[in-house]
């Protein structure tokens, strides 16, 4: 048969020096068995019923110690009675385990482990990464670490290395905390201090840094899969950056890091959820979303709720759960049933209707600065409309009975006469013989019509406008827009006397037949707003004419031979909604209505204390349109909801968790087929670790994430703190930071990883202290050289006898190159944006459907962290990045000759470089003097006289290949958008930059020491 795949180096460190230099020990479980038994024998004989052989089963000692048919696989004290030790020393090929075909094998000094283990009595423990942490005794007056860590390397006869120089540790410093490398004049000042806590001033000031908040985002967004697109075909674009923006800020703000949990898995749950800890959801939506035709809605909801599981089982607690999407854990005991209840949690977020669910997937507005001010702007001018009404309302609120009864004294026909017009402007129109006006010709976007007809000498008081129907119009409606409405935005009428001269009629208020509500009611008619006005769609196509009265603010007297000029304008956003049929009648009647016409009078005919809390409404609304003043105010009111509306709609949208108020029932799924399921499974957490504290309602993903938090749990913060300080050593205390399961090793340093773990935890979860005590400790500020007994005894530095040593990422090369040559725009947060990048990824990747277009200016210079993320095609100059597909937690590495071919051509290294030789001569000098200003710049150091030769050499050669070739010259200057410095002649300028290109690419300058 064939064995199980092997991690390698499953045997650490520690389990190496027992076989060799602690033979006479008695064989501990955790650090010398169990990794044996989980590399040569759970495959066959562990946790995973449907690949266990002969129902033999090791990994528990109930099952180990158990009778058999034909023996005892193990009898503690006895190994020569025990069934798997006569196995393991047999001769016979048909016997012996592991068996041959396995390619498996135990050497002589690992079978005397087990054989001693067995003598020793067979003493099972539990997996170390499962026992809840307990504080390691540390002595008084010493750092913590490194009295844990001196401890470890006393056993081995080792010690820490001298402290490394300040310009080093300056440069690591600040490249741990900010991603950057330091500025000159924070070299200068940290040289200079002579102080005994300039170091922890030092690093006190690279904490409150902004940048500190966008170096720590960028491996919490590989662990977020997050990207600025939806991945799969034709992956199309998404707005989660104010997400990533959050991230940064709670990271700057050092937001506790059992709040940073909540927020992220269950922020939208907590009581009175405020915007930001919603957003904070957006963290599970990263998700890849699979939009290619013909994919059925439901397996792709349920592969977002899989990898919300699997991202949070690795993030948080290092299992790897996505083993259990098929069946059970073959090394860890999870069972396929555990997958599925931790799923359950995450199987109840609404989907875009399909399914039968009529929620559709949540998404947040979320304002950038100037959005915020002017939502905080607008917020208070609502507030204070809002306090004018009221204050308005309470004064005419008793007055409404009367009016009541005035409406229905007068509750009959007014005598309105039709307006003889003489002459429409705005339209092609022509009069029918019921007096109305019926427009033709050409629609456009916005119409201003005006109208003149003779006018009746006499009183006037009112003036009514009829929206009638008519075949011509759009499913014979009012108008010839799509839907057959029209949006009145401005009514406006002037008297003309004999004389010529026009008198503007102010218009008091309104009354309409049908309004169909928000910013198109009929006060907003004449309120001097286009972004407002009177509509009367009702939902459906209209099959009913409308009408409206404006009156006058008091009665005037119409001389004879008067003729009215009547505006009505169609000023909205919404294109062609001009009216298409009307007519217009005037009256003097004191007390003009719309009679019958209207909705209301049928109302008014019942009993105020009879009606319905709709018809209540309705005659209220209609009271408070009676009084002019109340219009006016409440018509503010309601450009102020405009505006936020509109304001609101150029907001970005993030998806953000919700949870269904129906909760789906979650099944386990044969082989993970979404159509395919077994048993019904609840919410519920793996019972190899302490149990979910469980109320009387189903448990949600706030009670998952409180348990993630709490003092009892094993895993969270010993899986935090180990990757947080594989960022700052290169490597984890645990090299597998995706895996604390069996499989994973032992750790190298326990002690000091559960201290860690304790002090993250009481402390409050507090980030930056603990970034503080490592970075402040002699481990972590020991030099980097390697001695040859450290080469022999240690070479991957986990006995952490050195300081960290390894090249830095491409996206932290790429912001060293920026910030050197002064290039990097200090900005924070923001759209993504589009640097420097080939020109034919993006169509080769989608198929031709969405071009690379670059931005200009700033955007070009802005951090890494804010480079546009295509999940097919994600930027090439982070090629050693995760592509952030699934959740990453365990970053690669490399200095491949592609990397180099990068960094050496890329038009952003190539700009830097020529920047960075223009900023070099700002002080003067000559090639020396400016190659060595470069130097420093770079590395944070004086060239010595050695590389001063070797740069000076390099100049020389460069100029005089440059000076023999003018197009290389012109070519090589002409990369990038930052101007050329005019002091520089072209041939010096490219031999300089060349040669700041090459510092940019040595070692020293790729590599964090």
């Amino acid at each position: 048969m064939n064995g199980p795949v092997r991690y390698p180096g499953t045997l650490s460190l520690l389990l190496l020096a027992a076989l060799e230099s602690h033979a006479a020990e008695s064989p501990d479980f955790n650090r010398d068995i169990r990794p044996l038994l989980s590399d040569r024998c759970f495959a066959c004989h562990g946790f995973d019923a449907k690949a266990r052989e002969a129902e033999l089963r090791l990994d528990v000692p109930e099952a180990a110690f158990a009778r058999r048919e034909g023996g005892i696989a193990i009898v503690p004290g006895k190994p020569t009675e025990s069934l798997a030790w006569q196995r393991i020393i047999s001769k016979d090929p048909e016997e012996v385990m592991p068996p041959a075909d396995s390619h498996l094998k135990l050497s002589d000094e690992e079978k005397d482990l087990l054989r001693r283990w067995i003598e020793g009595g067979a003493v099972y423990q539990p997996h170390w990464s499962l026992i809840r942490v307990e504080r390691p005794q540390v002595p008084a007056g010493v750092h913590p670490i490194d009295a844990l860590v001196s401890r470890r390397l006393a056993k081995e006869s080792m010690k820490l290395s001298p402290e490394a120089e300040k310009t080093t540790l300056i440069r690591r410093l600040s490249f741990d905390l900010r991603g950057l490398p330091p500025t000159a004049e924070e070299c200068a000042s940290f040289l200079e201090d002579a102080a005994p806590d300039a170091y922890e001033k030092l690093v006190d000031r690279f904490l409150a840094d902004p940048a500190y908040g966008e170096r720590m985002a960028w491996p919490w967004l590989d662990a977020a899969r997050y990207a600025d697109s939806n991945g799969y075909q034709g992956d199309s674009d998404r707005t989660m950056w104010p997400w990533r923006d959050w991230v940064v800020s709670a990271f700057n703000r050092n937001l506790p890091y059992d709040q940073f949990t909540i927020w992220q898995l269950a922020g939208d749950l907590l009581p009175d959820a405020t915007p930001e800890q919603v957003l904070a959801t957006g963290f599970l939506r990263n998700h890849p979303i699979n939009g290619e035709g013909g994919r059925i809605p439901e397996e792709n909801r349920i592969d977002y709720a899989m990898d919300m599981a699997e991202t949070t089982g690795t993030v948080w607690m290092a299992l790897t759960m996505n083993c259990c999407r098929c069946h059970d854990h073959k090394y860890d005991p999870i069972k396929q049933r555990d997958y599925y209840s931790l799923m359950a949690f995450f199987n109840q977020t609404p989907v875009d209707g399909s399914g039968g669910d009529p929620q559709t997937p949540p998404v947040l507005a979320v304002p950038d600065e100037a959005q915020r001010m002017e939502t905080e702007r607008l917020a208070n001018l609502m507030r204070e409309a809002d306090m004018r009404l009221a204050t308005k309302t309470a004064e005419i609120s008793p007055h409404q009975q009367q009016w009541e009864a005035a409406e229905l004294a007068r509750a009959r026909d007014v005598s309105w006469q039709d307006l003889a017009i003489t002459k429409v402007e705005g339209a092609e129109a022509e009069t029918l013989e019921d007096h109305s006006v019926l427009t033709s010709g050409p629609n456009p976007a916005n119409a201003t019509y005006v109208v003149r007809g003779a006018v009746p000498a006499g009183p006037l008081s009112a003036i009514k406008l009829e929206a009638l129907r008519h075949p011509s119009m759009t499913s014979g409606g009012i108008a010839r827009s799509d839907s057959g409405n029209f949006v009145l935005t401005g009514f406006e009428v002037s008297l003309i006397g004999a004389d010529g001269k026009p008198h503007r009629l102010a218009i008091a208020g309104a009354d309409a037949s049908y309004e169909q509500g928000g910013t198109f009611v009929i006060a907003n008619a004449f309120d001097d707003n286009p972004q407002s006005g009177w509509a009367i769609w009702e939902g459906r196509p209209i099959d009913r004419d409308h009408a409206a009265i404006f009156r006058f603010a008091s009665t005037v007297e119409v001389p004879p031979g008067a003729t009215m000029e009547i505006t009505l304008r169609h000023d909205s956003p919404h294109p062609q909604h001009n009216l298409g049929r009307f007519r217009l009648s005037v009256t003097g009647e004191a007390s003009p209505s719309l009679s019958d016409q209207s909705p209301l009078l049928p109302v008014l005919r019942i009993p105020a204390g009879e009606r319905n809390p709709e018809q209540s409404k309705q005659v209220t609304d209609a009271f408070h349109r009676s009084d002019a003043e109340f219009v006016k105010l409440n018509g503010k009111r309601q450009n102020l909801d405009a505006q936020l509306a509109n304001l609101r709609k150029g907001m970005p949208k993030v998806m953000v968790m919700a949870d269904r108020q129906n909760r789906r029932s979650t099944h386990i799924l044969s082989v993970g087929a979404y159509d395919k399921p077994l048993e019904q499974v609840e919410a519920d957490t793996p019972p190899i670790l302490p149990p979910l504290p469980k109320g009387g309602a189903p448990p949600n993903r706030l009670d998952l994430a409180r348990w993630l938090v709490s003092r009892d749990h094993p895993l969270t913060a010993r899986v935090t703190v180990n990757r947080f300080w594989q960022e700052l050593f290169g490597i984890g205390l645990i090299k597998t930071p995706e895996d604390f399961g069996v499989q994973s090793e032992l750790p190298v340093q326990p002690e000091l990883l559960d201290w860690l773990a304790a002090e993250f935890m009481e402390s409050g979860w507090d980030v930056k202290r603990l970034m503080r005590t490592i970075v402040t400790s002699r481990t972590y500020r020991q030099a980097s050289r390697m001695t040859p007994e450290m080469l022999e005894k240690d070479p991957a530095n986990r006995l952490l006898a050195r300081g960290p040593r390894f090249r830095l990422p491409a996206w932290m090369i790429r912001d060293q190159a920026l910030e050197v040559s002064g290039l990097e725009v200090p900005k924070l947060g923001g759209p993504p944006v589009k640097p420097y990048q080939p020109e034919n990824l993006w169509p080769d990747a989608t198929f031709g459907k969405v071009l690379y277009v670059r931005d200009k200016g700033e955007a070009l210079h802005r951090r890494s962290l804010y480079t546009f993320w295509r999940r097919i095609s994600m930027p090439p100059m982070f090629f050693d990045n995760a592509k952030r597909e699934v959740c990453t937690v365990n970053p690669s590495r490399t200095n491949t000759p592609l990397h180099a071919l990068s960094t050496l051509n890329d038009v952003t290294f190539v700009e830097a470089a020529r920047v960075l030789a223009s900023r070099a001569t700002k002080d003067g000098g000559g090639p020396e003097t400016v190659l060595a200003k470069a130097f420093e710049l770079v590395l944070s150091r004086a060239p010595s006289a050695e590389e001063k030769a070797i740069l000076m050499e390099s100049y020389r050669e460069a100029r005089d290949a440059f000076a023999a070739d003018p197009r290389s010259t012109e070519a090589f200057l002409a990369n990038g958008e930052a101007p050329r410095d005019p002091a520089l002649e072209p041939v010096e300028h490219a031999a300089l930059a060349s040669v700041c290109l090459s510092i940019l690419n040595i070692d020293e300058a790729l590599t964090k020491e």
